[in-house]
C-alpha cells in the first residue's frame, strides 16, 4: 500500500513538471482580428516554455492576428512568482512599445496565472491589461505542489503565504475582464475548484488533461472570443 501511494505521488509530481508538445493547429476559414484587438502575451506554467503556446498562437495567426501581436514569453519558472511578475511588467511594456497598443491581453496556463495576477494586483498591471485568462491555474493552490520544492512550487501549495496574500480582498481587481477555464479531468490541479475566481467568468471544459487545455480547439475559440470583445 505504501509503495502504491508513493508511486501515485511521484506520478502526480511528474505531471506537474511535464509539458506535452502541442499538436498542429487547424486552419481557420476567416479572420477575427480587428482594429480593436489587443496584442496577446502568453504566460506558460511551471517547467514550461514559450513553445507550449505554439498551437494556440498558430490558431490566432490563422484568425488574423499578426505575429507581432503574439508574444510567447519564456521565463525561469523556478523563481518566485513575485520576481516573474516584475519581469512580466517589463515584458508588457516591451509589447506595448513594439505594437503601439495601449493595452495587452494576457493568456496564462497553470502557474502562469499566479505571476500575472500578482502583476495585475500589486504592480499596477490593471492599467495595461484589457483581458486576463487562466487555463488550469492553481489560483487557490494544488496538492501536487507538495511534491516539488522550487520557490515557485511551494508558492502553489494550498494555504501558502503567497496565495493568502494574492487572494486577499478582491480576487479580480480593477477594470480588466477575467476568465478561467478548468477541467474535471485535470489531475494536476487539485481540487478542481482551485481554478475559479470570484468576479471572473469561470468555465468548465470537457474531460481534458492539464496540458490538453493548451491545444483544445473549443477552449481556444472561447478564449479568442472572450479577449476579442
Amino acid at each position: 500500500m505504501k509503495r502504491s501511494v508513493v508511486t501515485a505521488a511521484v506520478a502526480a509530481a511528474a505531471a506537474l513538471l511535464a509539458v506535452q508538445v502541442p499538436a498542429p493547429a487547424q486552419a481557420s476559414t476567416g479572420s477575427s482580428f480587428n482594429s480593436g484587438s489587443n496584442p496577446i502575451l502568453f504566460v506558460h506554467g511551471y517547467n514550461g516554455d514559450a513553445g507550449n503556446w505554439n498551437t494556440m498562437a498558430d490558431r490566432f495567426r490563422a484568425d488574423g492576428w499578426p505575429s507581432a501581436h503574439l508574444r510567447q514569453w519564456t521565463y525561469d519558472s523556478r523563481q518566485s512568482n513575485t520576481v516573474t511578475a516584475q519581469q512580466l511588467s517589463t515584458e508588457v511594456d516591451r509589447v506595448l512599445a513594439a505594437t503601439g497598443a495601449t493595452k495587452v491581453d494576457i493568456v496564462s496556463h497553470s502557474m502562469g496565472g499566479l505571476s500575472s495576477r500578482y502583476y495585475l494586483k500589486n504592480l499596477d498591471g490593471t492599467s495595461e491589461v484589457d483581458a486576463w485568462v487562466s487555463l488550469g491555474g492553481p489560483n487557490h493552490g494544488t496538492d501536487t505542489a507538495n511534491s516539488c520544492f522550487d520557490t515557485s512550487c511551494t508558492e502553489m501549495r494550498i494555504g501558502s503565504s503567497f496565495l493568502t496574500g494574492l487572494n486577499s480582498g478582491d480576487e479580480t481587481p480593477g477594470s480588466p475582464r477575467y476568465a478561467t477555464w478548468w477541467s474535471p479531468c485535470d489531475t494536476v490541479i487539485n481540487p478542481d475548484s482551485s481554478v475559479s475566481l470570484s468576479g471572473a467568468v469561470n468555465s468548465r471544459t470537457t474531460c481534458l488533461s492539464h496540458t490538453g487545455l493548451l491545444t483544445d480547439a473549443t477552449v481556444y475559440a472561447q478564449t479568442r472570443d472572450m479577449i476579442n470583445r
